[in-house]
Formats: structure tokens, C-alpha cells, sequence
């Protein structure tokens, strides 16, 4: 951390209990200065030669009758409070003083509120500041987004156009280092995310745990100003979001996050590029989990399931697990309502699969939400049906107390043609099924063993085959 030194005297400010500072000196006290519940027990000269605001104040506050009377302000207003006066206090007398990232916006704004600029001395407080701002500060990643952060400390009765000038400064030296090429990129190597670096090579999203430090309400500001230069991927923005989104809500990753975390999540969607692919699916499953949870506004909930619906295709089991079977089909609905590419479809069919095998574990699943579920990609197509048979029968496991004619329906969601020779060596030894089913998968198996030998694929079904009634089969032991 780059930081300035000023004056060379030693420091002779000292304390007086909690509520009161004043330079030992032999000179007697002319002027105190109240901020808060603080008193500055100080010297006229040092301080009104260089501060034009003082010398106002006290020639207003001045009694003619009491000309030896200390004379007494409240400067409570000051931006920074007493820490940044104290700054410019030791400033005005000589005293040794450290600016750094840490302290240097307070004192900046401090100066300017005591109009300690070149009006009244040369080499003033707010020019020197001003000097080391612009060589040191703005010129360094770190430092200026410790600056930035610091910004969050003053007081929102402090804003005006300097302070608002002074952030802006702030915010656009972090988007310009954020938007330069990576070849021109002085990296500290603190990188924690999980890829394959090559050594030599920055990566694109280098910058994106650093700002992870600030607070949302001033993170959204860097994040909005990078965005405006226009320089930097979506999909390196969509890192950054999913990066502050892992490091500041709690339980985000694990899917337990807390109720305190509402407004922040809602930020953080608020960001989100609109762009498809600039985040994840799996990222975008995550915050619709937790917006859920939190209980956040419709209009939040329904621009995530939106966002989810456009690239359903990718998303993964594990990703919706953790949603109930009428958000996942609300999800599905609206990827349809997109009227997709018959791919896609493909993709999103096996997902479903795969997420009504796995949710057919539960045994409270009712049937009209797996059928309702199922059907709604009974069209999509499939190479292979083996992920449905999967869910079929995890769903008849769980589910036993199904009459005959609930489970045909179920078991009419299959397609026998398309299971695997394994899944066929399964389903013929499954009790769980019905024997009408079993009998199908027999008969099209021997045809298939038979065309391949042949050189003749598995003929298409007949609508006899398929609708063969149960009647028929009473005679037949179901195992």
C-alpha cells in the first residue's frame, strides 16, 4: 500500500480522557473546536492561515466586548469527523502525518470543507492530497478500490458535487485497470479460482475477488462503471457477480442461505447482464434457489425462471434438485413457450429424466405432478429412452400403492424401441412393472436381436401393440 508523509515535527496531539485532544504546547489555548461530542483544545494561528473556513467562522463567532474570550466552534458537519480533522489539525501545526488508501478520502474531503486550499497558502493540504491522489493512488488497483471502500464511511449528510466528483474519480480508475488488456496487467497473483492458469498468463477475470471486499450498495457502482466502458466480456462480469455472490451470502453455495441476505441477492440479480451465457445455469439455478428462499419479489423470481428457460439445455440434475416439481415446471414451460430447437429439447428431455429419477425418491411425489411433468416432454425427443425407464421405475419403487390403471399410464410414458440392451435385461426382470410391458420389451428386443442379424432395424409399432388391453392379459401373472 503506497502511502505520503507530511510535516516533520513530532506529534504532540494528545488525549484528555475520550472526549478531548489538544497540542502540548506552552502556548496558552485560543480556540476549541467541537465535533461530536469531541473537543480540540487548539491554537488560532496554525489553523486559520490555512484553512479559509475557520477564518470565516471565528471572524462571524468573534465577541468585540470579550477579545481575550477563547473563542469556541462546532464543526460536527466536517466530512470524516474528528479522525479527519485531527488529520488536517496536525497538517496546519507540522506535525508528522501519515495519508494512505485508508484515510486519504476523509482528509480529501476534510480539506475541502476547511477550504484549506491554495487561496490561502501554497503547497495546501487539499493540493498536496490531490498530488499524491493522482501519482500514487489512482495509478494503484488495490489502493483505489481501498479508497472506494472508504467512501461508504462518511455520512450521507457529507455528499455533495466534491465528495460525488471524488468517488466518480475513484470509480473510473478501477473500470479503466479492470478494461485494460491483460498484457498490460501488473498481477499480484492472489487468484483463487478454480482453473488451469498458465504461470505466464493473466487470466480475463484476474480482478474479479478483489472487488469481492466492497460492499454491495458500492460494488454495484464499480460493476455498473466497468459495464459502461464497454470493454470487458459479459461472461467475465458474469464471473465477477457469481464470485461476490459466493464470498458475501451466506450458505450461497451449500443452498442454506440466510434471510438477512434478501436485499443483497436481489442486487446482485439486478446486475445480471441480459445477455444469454454471460452466467452460468448453474449460477442462475443458485440465486433463483435462494430468491426462493428469501422470499423475494415475483418480478425477481419470474426474470431468473426467464433467464433459466433460455438455456435450460445446459443446466445440470443438481442444479434443480433443490426445486420442487412445479418450479421445474414452470421452467420447462417457458422454454417451450421459446419454441426451441429440436437439440435443445433433446437435452432438456434427459434433465427431466434425470430430475424425476431423483425426486421419485420421495415417496409424498404425488402422481399427477410426475405424470404432469413427464408428459410435458412425452414429445421431446430421445436417442434413448433408459433415463426415463429409470425414473418410471424408481417412481413405481417408491410409489406401490398405485392402481393397475395408474401405472399403464405411467409406464406409457416408455417407448420400449428405445431402451439400451441393458436397461431391456433389467426391465424384463422387473417385478415393479406391469407384464403387458414386460412382454413389449421381450417382443421388441427379439426383434432387434433378429434385425441385427438380419440387417433389418426394430419395425415402428403398430397401434395394436401398444394399446393392447389389459383384459388381455388377466390370464397372465404379473410378477
Amino acid at each position: 500500500m503506497k502511502f505520503m508523509k507530511l510535516g516533520s515535527k513530532p506529534d504532540t496531539v494528545q488525549s484528555k480522557g475520550d472526549n478531548v485532544r489538544y497540542v502540548a504546547t506552552e502556548l496558552e489555548t485560543e480556540l476549541i473546536v467541537t465535533i461530536g461530542n469531541i473537543k480540540f483544545y487548539l491554537h488560532k494561528f496554525p489553523l486559520l492561515s490555512k484553512s479559509g473556513y475557520l477564518q470565516k467562522l471565528i471572524a462571524t463567532t468573534r465577541n468585540e466586548e470579550k477579545k481575550n474570550q477563547v473563542d469556541e466552534v462546532d464543526i460536527s458537519e466536517i466530512p470524516g469527523g474528528s479522525v479527519a480533522f485531527e488529520v488536517c489539525v496536525k497538517f496546519c501545526y507540522g506535525i508528522t502525518v501519515t495519508l494512505n488508501a485508508y484515510n486519504v478520502f476523509a482528509a480529501r474531503c476534510a480539506a475541502e470543507f476547511l477550504e484549506m486550499n491554495e487561496t490561502f497558502e501554497k503547497s495546501n493540504l487539499a493540493y498536496k492530497i490531490d498530488v499524491f491522489l493522482n501519482s500514487t493512488i489512482f495509478r494503484s488497483w488495490k489502493d483505489s478500490i481501498i479508497v472506494f471502500s472508504t467512501t461508504r464511511d462518511l455520512s450521507p449528510n457529507y455528499t455533495n458535487e466534491f465528495t460525488l466528483k471524488l468517488v466518480k474519480r475513484c470509480l473510473d480508475s478501477i473500470a479503466y485497470t479492470a478494461s485494460i488488456d491483460t498484457s498490460k496487467v501488473e498481477w499480484s497473483y492472489t487468484y483463487n479460482r478454480k482453473k488451469k492458469l498458465d504461470e505466464k498468463a493473466v487470466p480475463r477475470d484476474w480482478w474479479v475477488e478483489d472487488l469481492c471486499e466492497l460492499h454491495i450498495d458500492l460494488y454495484k457502482q464499480a460493476i455498473e462503471a466497468i459495464e459502461t466502458r464497454g470493454k470487458v466480456p459479459f461472461e467475465v462480469i458474469g464471473e465477477a457477480l457469481h464470485a461476490y455472490a459466493r464470498r458475501r451470502i451466506g450458505g450461497f453455495s451449500k443452498g442454506s442461505v440466510r434471510v438477512i441476505d434478501k436485499s443483497l441477492t436481489e442486487s446482485i440479480i439486478e446486475l445480471l447482464p441480459d445477455k444469454k451465457g454471460s452466467v452460468s445455469s448453474s449460477f442462475l439455478s443458485k440465486l433463483l434457489r435462494a430468491s426462493v428462499f428469501l422470499g423475494c419479489e415475483e418480478t425477481v423470481k419470474e426474470r431468473l425462471k426467464k433467464r433459466i428457460s433460455e438455456q435450460l439445455e445446459e443446466i445440470a440434475v443438481s442444479d434443480i434438485l433443490m426445486f420442487d416439481v412445479d418450479m421445474v415446471q414452470s421452467l420447462v414451460n417457458e422454454f417451450m413457450d421459446r419454441d426451441p430447437k429440436s437439440h435443445p429439447k433433446a437435452s432438456v428431455a434427459k434433465l427431466v429424466d434425470g430430475y424425476l429419477a431423483e425426486k421419485s425418491i420421495d415417496p409424498n411425489l404425488l402422481l399427477q405432478n410426475f405424470l404432469s411433468l413427464a408428459e410435458t416432454v412425452s414429445s421431446f425427443p430421445r436417442q434413448s429412452h433408459d433415463g426415463l425407464y429409470r425414473a418410471i421405475d424408481m417412481f413405481l419403487k417408491e410409489h406401490p400403492g398405485i392402481d393397475k390403471s395408474e401405472k399403464k399410464r405411467v409406464c406409457g410414458l416408455m417407448d420400449c424401441r428405445k431402451l439400451s440392451a441393458e436397461a431391456c435385461e433389467h426391465a424384463v426382470q422387473n417385478e415393479r412393472l406391469p407384464m403387458r410391458v414386460i412382454v413389449q420389451v421381450l417382443f421388441f428386443e427379439q426383434i432387434r436381436v433378429n434385425g441385427s442379424s438380419t440387417g433389418y432395424s426394430t419395425p415402428e409399432l403398430t397401434t395394436t401393440t401398444l394399446n393392447t388391453e389389459d383384459d388381455e392379459w388377466d390370464h397372465v401373472k404379473e410378477y
